[in-house]
């Protein structure tokens, strides 16, 4: 412990030596500095007088014992810079790490709305490619459709006499008979509930020009007004010719001579059509 003791004081000792006998050569210094002055008039320089030993005083023993420690201003000085640039570091940190939280929550927003962007994007291709199918399937329907109605259209004028009925008429009558009644009922009764027929009515009468025309329509007419009355035949498929007194083709390709009588040609004729 005495060791611990004697040795700083011995190094406090050997520092203030020097300073001492520095400090006493410059106490001598002035009076012969006076002496000089006195002769010249001149005051003395005052000496430096530093204002703390850890502000460069020298290192003798008396600034060593009154200064052992550096004070409390001396300390604040010094640390008070260091202090300042700690400070701001530490403010620039806190604002780069605000910067980069704000750039991760950019780039994070970004990536989610990209992915989202993305999510839709998919989305989008999947539906139209839904949409294509569809329409792909769409096309293939309507094109069979329309070959379908295509190969109706081709066959729709198609018809094919199927038979032929003749009803007689007395000369200047125009009534239906009873037998022209039966053989119109014989032929229209399979009619019903069918499609894809026509009724072709063709009167016929004697006589000549106008007359004969005239004559033939109201035969016509009246075998037309029973298929539709009695037998619910639609208009549209019965068409009806007024020929007067003129010649037909026969059999055989032929003009058969003009007709006597009165009568009328019923012809049945359909087509292939399918339903």
């Amino acid at each position: 412990m005495k060791n611990r003791i004697i040795l700083p004081m011995f190094l406090c000792a050997s520092f203030a030596l020097p300073g001492f006998a520095q400090q006493t050569s410059n106490s001598s210094a002035p009076a012969t500095a006076s002496t000089s002055q006195s002769a010249s008039d001149l005051q003395p320089i005052p000496p430096d007088k530093p204002a703390n030993f850890w502000d460069g005083d020298d290192p003798n023993f008396v600034n060593l014992i009154t200064h052992p420690f550096a004070n409390k201003k001396w300390v604040q000085r010094q640390v008070t810079p260091i202090r300042d640039r700690i400070n701001e570091l530490d403010q620039l940190t806190s604002e780069n790490s605000k910067e980069i939280k704000d750039v991760d929550a950019r780039a994070t927003q970004g990536i989610q709305m990209a992915s989202e962007k993305s999510s839709l994007a998919d989305q989008h291709a999947s539906d139209a490619a839904n949409k294509a199918q569809l329409a792909q399937t769409a096309a293939t329907q309507a094109s069979t459709r329309v070959s379908t109605a295509e190969q109706m259209v081709s066959n729709v004028d198609q018809y094919k006499g199927t038979g032929q009925t003749e009803i007689r008429f007395r000369t200047g009558e125009t009534v239906l008979s009873k037998a022209a009644k039966d053989a119109l009922d014989t032929m229209a009764a399979p009619l019903k509930d069918q499609r894809s027929y026509i009724i072709e009515v063709r009167g016929f009468s004697a006589g000549r020009g106008q007359a004969a025309i005239a004559s033939s329509q109201k035969m016509a007419d009246s075998v037309v007004r029973y298929l539709v009355l009695n037998h619910q035949i639609p208009v549209y498929r019965i068409y009806t010719m007024s020929l007067g007194n003129e010649p037909v083709e026969g059999a055989n390709g032929t003009m058969a001579k003009s007709t006597s009588g009165g009568r009328v040609e019923v012809n049945l004729m359909k087509n292939d059509l399918q339903h």
